[in-house]
């Protein structure tokens, strides 16, 4: 091994990289980004998107689940696209379009020629996960990119041996705590993932601590706004866990096979064994182990199946080139291999793209529940204003709306003014730290309670229902049916009320 002065060391590298194939990887990105482009208005905003929505207009080093990147996009999404769904996703579009391109980055740095490279770019596109999260602004939008972009990185780091790349990672890994610290479960599988491969040199001298310590000076006002409000995040993980737990641990396995595609089940997991396997990979044998790691983090936490998704998409990337080679040069292999990719899409993009009529989406909601959260938000502030109307004019200035989510609330505040709602309050999530009202609000108030909720309810007096919410298309989701309550008013000043009307999940 021999230890150069600028940080690199020699190592084993496969041959030269192929040159990038640029026009056809970025055809395959393009054709994606312009169906999203072409569905982005249909249904309408998710109720995540809502929320973002009103955390974008009350910016912050943080929120009580999540830090400001998010909502920070999607403020500047609306603000030069308007505020539409179409208006609010074109962020989520590019990330999309963009994890595609670094998918095959990866598959080169892996080693794939031009057949490769195209396959690894056309695997990313037909998954569910790439174009769900391309059709919905999330915070996993902005994750499944970040990570890719990591992992690639992290590609290059080992393949050259050149320590250096820890800086231009750390800055990366910083951006990505400003989206979601889950970055830091990618960091705890892929550290002992290098260390235990035989990769220990590049974890030596200055260059790994400078990375971390640029990645906590770019984190570091979110994570202070975080230690100054008590942590909230970790009281958001820990519901998420206790609540879904054990559906997230029972489900991990399938949802590793829909997310992707049970199309591609057979290149990930020959990529998984090629890592393993070939010595001319050796290198690069921590993705393998990483992706391990990370999925029994996720196990052991309870966390969301998608978590560990982005290694999984380079895991992917390193089964192509065998695959290419196998079916390019066959007619009739070549012929297979579209027909499945082409498949995969059509069945990924009726699931998780606006495809179907609305009425039509009890067919697919329950493999993908977020497609039905997309409907009915605008008559749920339809149905709130008939409980206004039910407000005596003279009343109104002391009254309430008030909602049990971020949802409700985000939705009110974007479709309320059209009835002549006032400003919504909820003690959900963020809503909470945008309240209380005031103590003067002594008047009536408009509860809105898809399910029964009695900490909420036994908060006012003489509660009676006023309206129904009904989305047009006899949709099962969260808020169809949902009571819209008439209150006379609180039992206690909102003061007073408020810590126990406050919840994180």
């Amino acid at each position: 091994m021999d230890i150069r002065g600028d940080g690199s060391t020699s190592v084993a590298t496969p041959t030269r990289l192929s040159r990038f194939a640029f026009g056809p990887v970025l055809a395959v990105a393009a054709g994606v980004a312009a169906l999203e482009l072409a569905l982005t208005g249909r249904y309408g905003f998710h109720r995540d998107e809502l929320y973002f929505l009103a955390a974008g207009r009350h910016l912050a080093w943080g929120y009580v689940d999540q830090p400001p990147l998010t909502p920070l996009l999607a403020r500047l999404s609306t603000a030069l696209f308007g505020e539409s769904p179409a208006g609010l996703r074109v962020v989520a579009v590019l990330l999309a379009a963009a994890t595609i391109v670094l998918t095959a980055l990866a598959a080169r740095e892996l080693g794939a020629r031009r057949g490769g490279q195209v396959l690894a770019a056309a695997g990313a596109a037909v998954s569910a996960i790439v174009l769900a999260l391309g059709h919905m602004l999330s915070t996993a939008s902005f994750d499944l990119f970040a990570w890719t972009g990591i992992g690639v990185l992290v590609l290059r780091l080992l393949r050259t041996g050149d320590r250096r790349w820890w800086v231009p990672i750390g800055a990366a890994v910083g951006v990505a705590l400003l989206n979601k610290d889950l970055v830091l479960l990618l960091a705890a599988a892929l550290l002992p993932a290098i260390w235990f491969t035989g990769n220990q040199q590049v974890l030596r001298g200055r260059w790994l601590p400078l990375g971390a310590l640029l990645a906590l000076l770019v984190a570091a006002p979110n994570l202070y706004w975080q230690a100054t409000h008590g942590w909230p995040q970790l009281t958001v993980a820990s519901g998420i866990s206790g609540q879904d737990g054990l559906a997230n641990r029972l489900t991990f396995v399938p949802m590793q096979l829909l997310y992707l595609s049970p199309v591609l089940v057979t290149v990930w997991l020959g990529g998984l064994r090629r890592l393993r396997q070939e010595p001319e990979l050796r290198w690069a044998r921590p993705l393998a182990f990483g992706y391990l790691g990370l999925s029994a983090l996720v196990l052991l936490l309870g966390g969301k199946p998608y978590y560990a998704l982005p290694p999984l998409l380079l895991v992917m990337a390193a089964g192509c080139q065998p695959v290419a080679d196998r079916a390019w040069p066959v007619r009739r292999s070549r012929v297979r291999l579209v027909g499945l990719l082409l498949l995969a899409a059509t069945l990924n993009s009726v699931i998780t793209l606006p495809v179907l009529p609305a009425h039509q989406l009890p067919a697919v909601a329950w493999v993908y529940k977020e497609s039905a959260e997309q409907v009915g938000w605008p008559e749920l502030a339809e149905a709130a204003g008939t409980g206004w109307a039910a407000i005596p004019p003279e009343q109104r200035s002391r009254a309430v709306v008030f909602t049990t989510n971020y949802g409700e609330a985000g939705a009110l505040a974007r479709y309320g003014a059209k009835y002549g709602l006032p400003v919504p309050y909820s003690g959900h999530m963020s809503f909470a730290d945008w309240g209380p009202p005031p103590d003067s609000a002594t008047g009536p108030v408009l509860l809105i309670r898809p399910a029964p909720y009695p900490q909420v309810e036994q908060a006012f007096t003489d509660c009676h229902d006023v309206a129904r919410v009904d989305n047009g298309h006899s949709l099962a989701n969260e808020e169809q049916n949902a009571p819209v309550l008439l209150c006379t008013g609180p039992r206690l000043p909102w003061s007073q009320l408020w810590p126990q009307l406050r919840h994180f999940y």
